[in-house]
């Protein structure tokens, strides 16, 4: 291997990807979100402020858990010492409770606007604002499907029909067993490796339409 290819794998090894897990490496939890890093430099890169405000989308979610208990309340509590007021700490804070229930249902929303002490329209209209929140329920996987320009360009629509044919399901559907729902995105931030893919907060890369089998089974 020559010295720029090995350049090149370094650098694509450290890169955390939006969701902060990129490629075939797995990560803990606590190494994606940050729950123990808040403050700190996150091990696999990035701003420490960034590292727990990360949308973090859970496989399992209880669409009527409580929010503000047990560790969550410690992580509202790191939230709020990160930000000089309550306003300011509502996007991570909505991403907490999106991770714990799955969606921004408006009770959600609500339970927020009070937590914060904000406007409970000013909640609404920042949760429905942001695409990266989903605003109903969803299935067990999220599978989001790049389709701008780059990935467009490298099939992305292509793997869109893939994944939709492979799980039964229409655009924005729950399926029949309530694993899946497809979605296309306008973006990814991962222009470098079309077409991209991110099922909860993982992202697949170089996607083809012949890939969808093997990664609907690796979810299994």
């Amino acid at each position: 291997m020559s010295s720029e290819q090995t350049r090149v794998r370094q650098i694509r090894s450290k890169n955390p990807g939006f969701a902060g897990e990129t490629g075939e490496f797995d990560l803990t939890e606590a190494e994606i979100r940050g729950t123990d890093y808040v403050g700190k430099r996150p091990l696999d890169g990035g701003h420490p402020a960034v590292a727990g405000t990360l949308p973090y989308q859970l496989a399992e979610r209880d669409p009527e858990a409580p929010l503000f208990e047990g560790p969550y309340a410690e992580r509202l509590e790191k939230i709020l010492s990160r930000y000089p007021d309550r306003q300011a700490a509502l996007l991570p804070t909505l991403h907490m409770a999106h991770e714990i229930r799955g969606h921004i249902s408006p009770e959600t929303m609500d339970e927020v606007a009070r937590k914060l002490e904000l406007p409970p329209a000013y909640v609404r209209g920042v949760a429905t604002f942001y695409t990266m929140y989903n605003l109903r329920p969803v299935g067990r996987y999220l599978i989001q499907v790049c389709t701008n320009i780059s990935c467009n360009l490298c099939g992305g629509e292509e793997v869109m029909e893939a994944f939709l044919e492979a799980t039964g399901t229409e655009a924005g559907e729950v399926s029949a067993d309530g694993r899946f729902t497809v979605i296309e995105v306008e973006c990814l931030g991962a222009c470098g490796f079309p077409t991209v893919v991110q099922i909860n907060d993982r992202y697949y890369e170089n996607v083809k339409p012949g890939d969808v089998p093997a990664i609907l089974e690796k979810l299994k």
